[in-house]
């Protein structure tokens, strides 16, 4: 089982991806963080090989936030992948960060938000 933990502001998102990850490979074993305090310690008691999380322009759920996150998860599970999914659309300029993030090396993966939920289910796949 690929062990998939999702951080997202929207839970109704949240609920499609898992939904869309379950029906692409049932392989997939998509779990919901409560909120952002508790992503590391899910991720650490699920042994997540995958975390996905949104950015937003709010807190807990901006680009800072999570590259916080991000840091404390390396510590203990260097080989969890990360993905973090922006809406390209209403966040421009934010999603142009999320992408730097990517070149950079920050993360593994960005997905937009308007992506289908095939596609996303691919892109995770392949992490």
């Amino acid at each position: 089982m690929r062990r998939v933990v999702l951080d997202m502001q929207n839970a109704l998102f949240a609920d499609a991806v898992a939904e869309a990850l379950r029906r692409f490979d049932s392989d997939f074993d998509p779990v919901m963080s409560e909120n952002p305090a508790k992503t590391v310690e899910l991720c650490n008691a699920t042994l997540a090989n995958i975390l996905i999380m949104e950015v937003t322009a709010y807190v807990p759920w901006k680009l800072e936030e999570r590259l916080k996150i991000r840091d404390e998860l390396r510590k203990q599970n260097p080989d969890c992948k990360i993905a973090l999914v922006v809406d390209e659309n209403t966040e421009k300029k934010l999603a142009d960060r999320v992408r730097q993030a990517k070149k950079d090396g920050l993360i593994d993966n960005f997905i937009y938000g308007s992506i289908s939920s095939s596609y996303l289910s691919a892109v995770i796949d392949a992490l």
